[in-house]
């Protein structure tokens, strides 16, 4: 798919009945003692397992969309990773975010709905059946010379030079990766393959160092889709050298781990009451969304209201480097923290 390591992540919940009892657990024979560790093991499960059609799949949302109109950056990669983990729809989360983008940041920052845009483009892309054309080693041999011909698409050699390929775009040495690239072309890799490799480096190891850098990768991939080889090596290598040459940071793909780690772990608490969707019959009989405050009507666009549930309060996912853009981000991130974490005095 168009980015198999967001889709890697978004594995489904295994059965209770699969896990390994919790530490504490005895077992005797065929029999197994349940102790109190062993319940709250499955009640975390249970939570995670949100129905995505009923409350708290809303719930979830809802106090997705509020933290990153809020501004809680953490507390926005916490209910994206209970999304993923719960297995949501990774297009509908993308939609979200381009709603979001336009609805919440509009003008005051116009690169926001492209970025969003981008992300939506490889997530609905990720739907598509497509497969890579099979090149076997008769046909590459026609194309190419022997002595280069050390390239086999199903064995070591193969990895070998995309990992290298992804190593020196991360280490910042464009020649060794337009190299490698180069390999893979004469090779008879798929072009697709490579765009997709592309695509996820400059997710992974650019990040928000340079946001354009996922827009020319998938700009890249739909020009190969587009135009075919051999004229599909030229947006390739275009690609290749921006990433390779582009400040650099992974602090978004840290964070999101991080998040998923501590969903995985059980560490969730329920969504805040003024966080959750009141759109429903008999929601706000309930309290919901009561006491939320509307981050635009304040003058700075930034309030002081608690995002996160009760029991992460305070966590940190997302720290930027001083890498590139993200200089900026951490300025104004701990701008946004300490007026967020006015609501806890």
């Amino acid at each position: 798919t168009a980015l198999e390591a967001a889709a890697s992540l978004a594995e489904p919940v295994p059965d209770e009945s699969e896990d390994e009892p919790p530490e504490g657990a005895k077992t005797d024979g065929d029999a197994l003692e349940i102790t109190a560790d062993h319940v709250a093991h499955a009640v975390d499960r249970a939570l995670l397992r949100y129905d995505r059609q009923g409350d708290e799949h809303y719930d979830v949302i809802s106090a997705f969309i509020k933290s990153v109109r809020g501004s809680d950056v953490d507390a926005s990669l916490h209910y994206l990773a209970r999304m993923i983990e719960a297995g949501e729809d990774p297009r509908f989360i993308a939609r979200r975010l381009v709603i979001s983008a336009a609805e919440d940041i509009g003008l005051a920052d116009p690169q926001a709905l492209q970025i969003a845009v981008a992300a939506a483009a490889v997530a609905l892309s990720d739907a598509e059946d497509g497969t890579a054309a099979e090149v076997s080693a008769d046909d590459v041999s026609q194309a190419v010379d022997k002595a280069l011909l050390r390239y086999d698409r199903q064995g070591d050699e193969h990895y070998d030079v995309i990992s290298a390929f992804i190593k020196s775009i991360r280490g910042s040495d464009v020649d060794a990766a337009i190299h490698y690239l180069a390999r893979m072309i004469e090779a008879g890799e798929d072009p697709r393959f490579i765009a997709r490799r592309l695509v996820i480096s400059a997710a992974e190891d650019i990040g928000l160092a340079d946001p354009q850098a996922l827009q020319i990768a998938i700009a890249a991939a739909d020009a190969v889709a587009f135009i075919g080889m051999p004229e599909g090596r030229i947006p390739l290598a275009e690609a290749t050298a921006y990433l390779a040459t582009t400040a650099k940071s992974n602090a978004a793909y840290l964070a999101v781990d991080k998040a998923i780690a501590d969903v995985r772990a059980g560490r969730i608490g329920r969504v805040p009451l003024h966080l959750r969707d009141a759109h429903y019959a008999g929601a706000k009989r309930l309290g919901h969304g009561k006491g939320y405050k509307y981050p635009h009507d304040s003058e700075i666009g930034v309030v002081a209201q608690q995002y996160l549930p009760d029991d992460l309060r305070g966590t940190r996912y997302y720290e930027p480097t001083n890498h590139g853009a993200e200089r900026d981000v951490q300025a104004r991130l701990d701008k946004i923290r300490r007026i967020l974490g006015a609501d806890a005095d």
